[in-house]
């Protein structure tokens, strides 16, 4: 924690809330901000207020606080902790000061951090580490020092573990679907901490060059119709270097298990007796379609997404999709890997009952700076993705979403 003391002299202390009750008066925005927080500290917490925000009362009904629906009186502050009093009335809030003072409990007071006997400083968590700031009530000022400090925590520029702490096993991170600042905060923070990562062609290639100095990068890339590394191979290389005591981060494009064959690799893993932690990452087949202004559901156009492989034909005998079934449905299809055979899948379709104007949207390189997207329709896409040079990887989306125009 830092504090400026030269503009407020506080002393940083942890409070352990576990199972202790605390008092939150009133139930507005700032409540709704402050009670995550003390609610995964273990504190039980009761708020006072006559009303709230949805969130705060959902928090009542799940049974994560109890919520006393009334204002607040004199006596509310009796064998609690700690108070917090973010009630939209100043003088609510200067009454609750002072029965806190009275009864020798420290208190927040969320409108005027100065006149309460304690103050909340900017927060954040990383790998077990709680970082706070306060900045004599510079609220704008400590919020910035903390997000800083996170970043360099989250990046691997600050070190924050003993070097005799060892990380068991196996991660298989999944990387996003290719801008780097769209993988997980813990996919970042456990990658800056791999002695070798073992990566593919659809991972973010520039959070490799972020990794610090000695780590092992092992090129697993699946290249489609080309070279590609035998999953046999990637499998051993996983298991032999975890067993060799080393934390292994295998980097995966989007998330780990949607068509990333991860759970091939956690099963390899298991049998050999290497620990997997599972880092679920955001799937190209939603993101590529979002950022290219395509939306896999709308309210009133599409209940239903199916997102579908096309590493083999609908003719295949491989192929384990009811192409006539998919043809019946109205909503929307996200086809991976598909772009070979994109002339077969849409015949299929097209065989099916789909109408040759369904809308279809091509997305190549989806949140990259090489992102390109071709619009068109279902009897037509075939012809469009050639004649634009389209080619892997790129996210295809059959439906009326995909007509949708941000204009309405």
């Amino acid at each position: 924690m830092l504090s400026d003391m030269h503009n407020e002299p506080h002393y940083l202390a942890g409070l352990f809330l576990a199972g202790r009750r605390v008092v939150v008066v009133g139930a507005g925005t700032v409540a709704q901000r402050r009670l995550p927080r003390l609610v995964s500290a273990g504190a039980r917490v009761e708020v006072v207020a006559p009303s709230a925000t949805p969130a705060v009362q959902a928090m009542a009904d799940n049974g994560e606080i109890t919520w006393h629906q009334r204002p607040y009186q004199h006596g509310d502050l009796a064998d609690a902790w700690y108070v917090v009093s973010c009630a939209s009335d100043a003088a609510v809030n200067a009454a609750v000061s002072a029965e806190a003072e009275e009864v020798r409990v420290f208190c927040v007071r969320a409108d005027a951090g100065t006149e309460g006997s304690a103050v909340t400083p900017a927060v954040g968590d990383h790998d077990g580490l709680l970082v706070g700031v306060l900045a004599g009530g510079e609220y704008r000022r400590s919020g910035a020092v903390r997000d800083s400090l996170l970043e360099a925590l989250r990046s691997g520029q600050v070190a924050t573990h003993p070097e005799d702490r060892e990380l068991p096993g196996v991660a298989l991170v999944g990387g996003g679907p290719g801008d780097p600042e769209l993988i997980t905060v813990r996919g970042r923070r456990l990658l800056s901490r791999a002695d070798v990562v073992v990566t593919d062609r659809l991972a973010p290639r520039e959070l490799l060059d972020e990794l610090p100095q000695g780590v092992e990068v092992v090129d697993a890339s699946k290249i489609p119709y080309g070279r590609a590394a035998s999953q046999d191979v990637i499998n051993s290389t996983l298991i032999e270097n975890a067993l060799a005591g080393k934390f292994v981060v295998r980097l995966k494009g989007g998330d780990p298990y949607v068509f990333g064959r991860g759970f091939e690799e956690l099963i390899a893993c298991a049998k050999a007796g290497v620990p997997v932690t599972v880092v679920p990452g955001v799937t190209s087949a939603f993101a590529a379609p979002a950022v290219a202004g395509v939306p896999v559901t709308h309210r009133g156009v599409a209940h239903e997404v199916v997102v579908v492989s096309g590493h083999v034909g609908p003719d295949s005998e491989a192929s384990l999709v009811d192409w006539p079934a998919l043809a019946r449905l109205k909503g929307t299809i996200v086809l991976l890997m598909g772009v070979e055979r994109i002339g077969e899948f849409a015949s299929a379709l097209l065989a099916g009952g789909r109408p040759a104007d369904t809308p279809a949207a091509v997305i190549q390189e989806g949140t990259t700076r090489n992102q390109r997207v071709v619009r068109s329709t279902l009897d037509k896409v075939a012809a469009d993705v050639r004649e634009a040079g389209i080619r892997p990887p790129a996210i295809i989306v059959f439906g009326p979403v995909a007509g949708l125009s941000e204009l309405g």
